[in-house]
């Protein structure tokens, strides 16, 4: 059974967001809510209250991955930020949340863990 996306931050021009938008057809994922980045910005007080009731935090840096267990060791919000705003100081696109999970950018190996 195809898993669910509850909540979606994309820009429809960003490369990285069309990959992650393929995988994410091509796995047959459903998305419940779909914020548009172009009309929707989150800065750094948003991006952080995104976390309120995230478990896990998983970002996509190119080919590395950082795990962070927000439930056990959070990390102070400087480095939580340097890991979710672009260099516009906004919310990186892609940013989906399942459940407790929080993923921030696109790798195709973390999508298949999430998505399998």
């Amino acid at each position: 059974m195809p898993r669910t996306i509850d909540w979606l931050y994309h820009r429809n021009a960003c490369v990285t967001c069309k990959k992650a938008a393929d995988y994410r057809e091509a796995c047959g994922a459903k998305v419940r809510e779909v914020i548009d980045a172009r009309q929707v910005r989150y800065d750094g007080t948003a991006a952080l209250k995104l976390l309120d009731d995230v478990n896990q935090l998983l970002v996509a840096k190119g080919k590395k991955v950082l795990k962070y267990d927000l439930k056990k060791a959070r990390p102070n919000d400087d480095e939580l930020l340097a890991a979710l705003l672009g260099p516009t100081g906004n919310l990186r696109a892609p940013t989906a949340r399942m459940g407790k999970t929080l993923i921030v950018g696109f790798n195709e190996e973390l999508y298949q863990e999430m998505l399998a």
